[in-house]
């Protein structure tokens, strides 16, 4: 897997980058693991905007990724390889023996043949197998890990994400995750060994306003640039500062240096919070 850079044909092209379909094994889809999917543009289901320009974009068909993988003890072989245009991760094809087929977050080095498996049990320091957070070995990265036993893995699902477990203490283990933040999930949780596949997605360069339209985001306009009834930061005569202490955004909010995470039962559980961008 690497990076593949356009060349200079247009001024559009250069310096365009995607990441090379190389690792890719297999270009349809499974029909049986796809439905529709319909565009929410930003909305939420009452019909109001909670993101703004967000609309349009290429049609996509979402693919059932099986995030909890509870068929414990049962061997998974990988059949393919393949793009999911829903996540910046390659998503892995897995048959088992009863011949049914499910999706499954690629690890990083995953590749077809590989067998896998999702026990309850201690098995092998594999890529793509997934046990209880206590019997992995401390050190460990892993990724696709649980928050609740058995509700399916929310954290480290996109490209090149892993988490670092570090130590065990009672009913808690300790997770470091890419962010810098350290929280404790409980030890029966399931994560699944590795790291996600694709790391490089970060590294694409959009390279044209068109190909950020092809993903469903819109034009964002400066607020320096509207009008004083649009935004906190509009008006004035020419180029000049915002005129407030700090930025805010359209609603009239701080929009830099305040916490927005509100108080939570799970605060207990974070032992050290992120590391904030400067």
């Amino acid at each position: 897997m690497s990076i593949k850079i356009y060349k200079p044909t247009t001024p559009s092209r250069r310096k365009m980058s995607i990441v090379s379909s190389s690792d890719l094994t297999k270009k349809k889809r499974e029909k049986s693991l796809t439905q529709g999917l319909r565009k929410k543009s930003g909305r939420n289901n009452s019909g109001r905007l909670t993101v703004r320009h967000r609309g349009g974009g290429a049609r996509q068909v979402y693919r059932k990724v099986d995030f909890k993988r509870l068929r414990f003890d049962e061997v998974a072989t990988v059949q393919a390889i393949e793009y999911d245009p829903n996540r910046n991760a390659r998503i892995a094809l897995v048959k088992y023996n009863d011949n049914s087929k499910s999706y499954i977050l690629a690890a990083v080095g995953m590749k077809v043949g590989d067998e896998i498996v999702s026990s309850q049990n201690k098995i092998e320091i594999k890529n793509g197998n997934r046990m209880p957070l206590e019997l992995i070995p401390q050190g460990q990265i892993v990724y696709n890990v649980e928050l609740e036993s058995g509700r399916g893995g929310v954290m480290a699902r996109s490209a090149g994400a892993g988490v670092i477990l570090q130590n065990i203490e009672g009913e808690y283990v300790q997770l470091k995750m890419p962010s810098g933040e350290i929280r404790m999930v409980r030890k029966h949780c399931l994560a699944s060994l590795g790291q996600v596949s694709n790391p490089k997605a970060k590294l694409i360069r959009i390279g044209k306003a068109g190909r950020k339209r092809h993903m469903g985001i819109k034009p964002t306009v400066r607020g320096k640039a509207m009008n004083p009834v649009d935004h906190p930061h509009g008006g004035g005569e020419g180029k000049h500062p915002i005129g407030l202490p700090g930025p805010k955004n359209v609603y009239g909010k701080k929009a830099m240096g305040i916490k927005t995470r509100k108080k939570r039962w799970s605060d207990k559980l974070i032992i050290k919070r992120r590391k904030h961008k400067k």
